[in-house]
């Protein structure tokens, strides 16, 4: 597991991703969507596993949970789980920190 800096800073990294805001990045050749829940910053895989959808497009819920944009399936930001039971999120940790935000892939 390597440790990649996305964002010099909390502060530029919170301009531009939200709870209503959805960021894709590609990092290391992956696609990871990146938002913000309960003031955490979560990363997962931009494809939905049901379809391919780019989860980038979809909205976040009041459970925090991603909506795909194709069939409306949720995913649990935090642990992948899809809520109707039909695939998993590959998820990654982020570490905000003086230096900056990062990414471990």
């Amino acid at each position: 597991m390597e440790w990649i800096k996305i964002f010099d800073s909390g502060d530029e990294a919170r301009a531009q991703v939200s709870h209503v805001k959805l960021l894709k990045i590609t990092v290391n050749g992956q696609k990871i969507c990146l938002t913000l829940v309960d003031n955490q910053f979560r990363a997962f895989s931009d494809r939905c596993p049901h379809n391919g959808e780019s989860l980038s497009k979809g909205k976040i819920n009041y459970l925090g949970e991603v909506i795909c944009p194709w069939h409306g399936y949720r995913y649990n930001t935090q642990t992948g789980q899809c809520s109707e039971g039909t695939g998993l999120l590959d998820v990654f940790p982020l570490r905000d920190s003086a230096e900056g935000v990062f990414i471990a892939i």
